[in-house]
């Protein structure tokens, strides 16, 4: 199985580190990445798209036919923000480029990147959890061959990346004593690339992989 992936968020750390990841994996045939302003990356595989409004899609639905994967790595952090606002820039915008997605493509699988701690209940004291727990279920009812919600907690970077968070290269020599210490929320940024890819071409027996379940899917062969 050759995959046809679009990515969302290339130009954030962990988008990045998964474009970087499909490009060299063997079994990922062409990239389509969806961006606010270039990843300012060149590789024969990949077509990228410069487009502002991600609630609009319609000036560039007809180039987002033929693909059987979205890893969609797009998001915003909550911090200092009202919770309508929050809402609209993750559940809104990401179902309506789903449903998009969705009726295009219906042999697609569907790669979210959430975060450790989303509450699937909607219902908890955490705005951007619950908001995330929404965006989740959304996505799970969506007519995709498959969905899958990645839920990373602290990732390690990837050596050379351009959008590695200072906190996160500050840190990264902490990585061995995070994973002794908290194993069950710690996963390497190349671990969450090579699980979509895996997710995509073998499926997994989990909708929503936690760290543990991130490092089991990007473990299986090939």
């Amino acid at each position: 199985m050759k995959i046809k992936t679009i990515i969302t968020g290339a130009t954030g750390m962990v988008g990045e580190g998964v474009l970087h990841q499909c490009l060299r994996h063997p079994n990922v045939e062409a990239v389509l990445v969806i961006n606010r302003r270039p990843c300012e990356v060149q590789h024969e595989k990949l077509r990228e798209i410069i487009h502002k409004d991600f609630h609009n899609l319609s000036p560039i639905e007809g180039q987002l036919a033929g693909y059987n994967a979205c890893y969609f790595c797009l998001g915003v952090s909550s911090v200092g923000m009202e919770e309508a606002d929050y809402y609209h820039l993750t559940y809104n915008l990401t179902l309506h480029m789903a449903n998009t997605l969705a009726r295009l493509n219906p042999d697609m699988t569907f790669c979210y990147v959430s975060g450790a701690g989303t509450d699937s209940s909607e219902q908890g004291r955490s705005m951007w959890a619950r908001v995330k727990g929404k965006t989740e279920n959304g996505l799970q009812k969506l007519p995709f061959k498959g969905t899958y919600m990645f839920r990373p907690g602290y990732i390690h970077p990837m050596p050379g990346m351009k959008n590695t968070l200072t906190a996160y290269k500050v840190l990264g020599f902490l990585y061995p004593v995070f994973k002794a210490l908290f194993p069950k929320y710690v996963v390497k940024l190349e671990e969450i690339g090579q699980a979509m890819i895996n997710v995509t071409k073998r499926g997994f027996d989990k909708p929503v992989l936690e760290c543990v379940d991130i490092r089991e899917a990007a473990a299986l062969m090939p």
